[in-house]
């Protein structure tokens, strides 16, 4: 299973913002990475620059790599709508999002577990690819075996976020991806039209 396995702080202070969630290495070094970091003055980026910079905070983001992040794009684009947006969408509907999303997990590399290890059913059943695209309606639930687990029970303790496109019962451990979020209901700070530009190219 392609995965990144390398170090998040740095690839979070390399952007500036903590992207793979709560990161107390980051919020005690919010500069770049490297031996100038904090003091560096970084010269003018070039437009490719920043369209790169822009599409390696998505992939980073949702744990993407390239060839499955530019499969999406060719998805997306071939899709009705804005493709910016809609590459967002397909971002936001995989499993292991919403199973992040939901507050089973603190990250999305810890609900990307979940559902690797069968932890997760979807309309009933058992599904252990992270990648499982939603549609909307569809229920997503915790395994009974699972519903016990310290992990899932600690993640949903300290999970305080509500998100219109997601319902969640706590006591079933059961929710619904309702529907396909709109742009302005992703609270990532990402610039899609970046991404664009720079597969356009």
């Amino acid at each position: 299973m392609a995965r990144y396995t390398g170090p998040k702080t740095k690839i979070a202070r390399k952007f500036g913002e903590a992207i793979f969630g709560d990161d107390k290495a980051f919020e005690k070094r919010n500069y770049p990475p490297g031996q100038h970091g904090a003091s560096r003055r970084r010269g003018k980026q070039s437009e490719y620059s920043i369209q790169l910079m822009e599409k390696q905070k998505a992939k980073y983001t949702y744990g993407i790599l390239e060839r499955q992040f530019r499969n999406m794009f060719k998805k997306a684009t071939s899709a009705k709508g804005i493709t910016g947006e809609v590459l967002l969408q397909l971002c936001e509907s995989r499993l292991d999002n919403v199973v992040y999303r939901m507050g089973l997990s603190t990250s999305r590399s810890g609900a990307r577990q979940l559902v690797s290890h069968r932890h997760i059913v979807v309309n009933g059943e058992i599904v252990n690819i992270p990648s499982y695209q939603l549609k909307a309606g569809d229920k997503v639930a915790v395994r009974e075996k699972s519903k016990s687990l310290e992990a899932i029970q600690n993640a949903l303790a300290n999970s305080s976020n509500v998100y219109e496109w997601i319902t969640w019962n706590n006591d079933t451990k059961e929710g619904t991806y309702v529907s396909v979020p709109a742009r302005v209901q992703i609270p990532e700070k990402i610039n899609e039209q970046f991404i664009v530009e720079l597969y356009s190219k």
